[in-house]
């Protein structure tokens, strides 16, 4: 968008007064020419008086006209309106958080076990990203959207609160169908967007790559944090209200197995330019993992945004006035050659 336009087009009027005052000095002149026509004879005149010809009293009134358009345009204060492209860093961000809420998080070579674990960090975690929308997306053998982007963090922990292996009526582990659903849950702002991944890693067949490649292509990084012991630990159940504790068997009766699968997260990390956090069974160092891997991904993101600024033109017009007065006073001051 480029076009012309008038700050103050009222000014316009002020073209009025000075036609008029400028058809004023015309007649003045004229006036004063025929007098001394009639007061003089011709030879005396030419003898006693040396004269501005009429083509330069013409020119001097037209450079003074010149002049005080200029004035009157310069006022109205012409501009250019031009689009402009604005990077600015963006201190906005929606942080959707993407919980494995499957069986195997249930393991308790994590105290108390995988799941708690997580939920507890992801509570101390949210706690600091004051004025970032955040969300929740649950996932087992499906993805669902637990808390959409919101900045009611007591929603956000109610929600929470309630994820478990319940959350999802379908069982199993498809990491790819929890990134999917968080993707499709960010809007079209000009945010930050960040996903951050909780999960022992084990996938059944979603395709957690491509939904990676997916993230990569919207810019949004994942930070994956692995939970569980890569060599693999039991699931145990512990019943709340008896203590009793009961191992999770297969078909055949045999324990099922649980590994953290740190190869997978790690690969999901890097191919969105995102970080991978190995948490393993230890307790996480939230502080750090902030300050270290999300809080730069957050504040780093540019947004641009298209903007329409006025470039004032009225400084030529100010030149042309200036220059068109001088010239009317020089012009006013010459002589014809051998006249005082």
């Amino acid at each position: 968008m480029s076009e012309w336009s008038f700050a103050e087009p009222l000014a316009v009027h002020l073209l009025w007064p000075l036609l008029f005052l400028l058809g004023l000095i015309w007649a003045k002149r004229r006036t004063q020419e025929l007098k001394f026509q009639a007061f003089f004879q011709v030879a005396q005149k030419q003898k006693l008086v040396s004269r501005v010809p009429f083509r330069r009293r013409l020119r001097q009134l037209f450079l003074i006209a010149l002049g005080s358009v200029s004035v009157v345009i310069a006022l109205m204060r012409p501009q250019k309106m031009e689009e402009i492209t604005i990077s600015r860093l963006n201190h906005e961000a929606d942080i959707m958080v993407v919980l494995d809420v499957s069986k195997s998080m249930l393991a308790e070579d994590v105290a108390p076990n995988r799941l708690e674990r997580a939920k507890a960090s992801i509570t101390e975690m949210v706690d600091q990203f004051v004025g970032y929308r955040v969300g929740l997306v649950g996932f087992a053998g499906r993805g669902a959207v637990l808390c959409p982007l919101t900045k009611d963090y007591g929603y956000f922990h109610l929600s929470l609160d309630a994820a478990s292996p319940m959350s999802i009526s379908r069982g199993g582990t498809n990491i790819g169908d929890g990134l999917r659903k968080a993707l499709d849950s960010f809007s079209d702002g000009q945010s930050a967007r960040l996903l951050i991944l909780i999960t022992d890693g084990e996938d059944h067949d979603s395709f957690p790559m491509e939904a990676a490649k997916q993230a990569r292509a919207l810019g949004v990084p994942i930070v994956a944090i692995g939970f569980g012991d890569e060599n693999g630990s039991e699931i145990v159940r512990t019943d709340p209200k008896t203590g009793e504790r009961t191992r999770v068997v297969d078909q055949r009766g045999k324990p099922v197995i649980t590994r953290l699968d740190g190869e997978l997260l790690r690969e999901i990390a890097l191919e969105t330019e995102g970080v991978f956090v190995p948490a393993g069974v230890a307790s996480l160092d939230l502080t750090s993992i902030i300050s270290e891997h999300i809080q730069p991904i957050v504040s780093e993101v540019k947004k641009e945004e298209q903007s329409f600024v006025a470039r004032e033109l009225y400084p030529p017009f100010i030149l042309l006035a200036l220059v068109a007065f001088f010239l009317s006073i020089w012009t006013g001051t010459l002589r014809e050659e051998g006249k005082l």
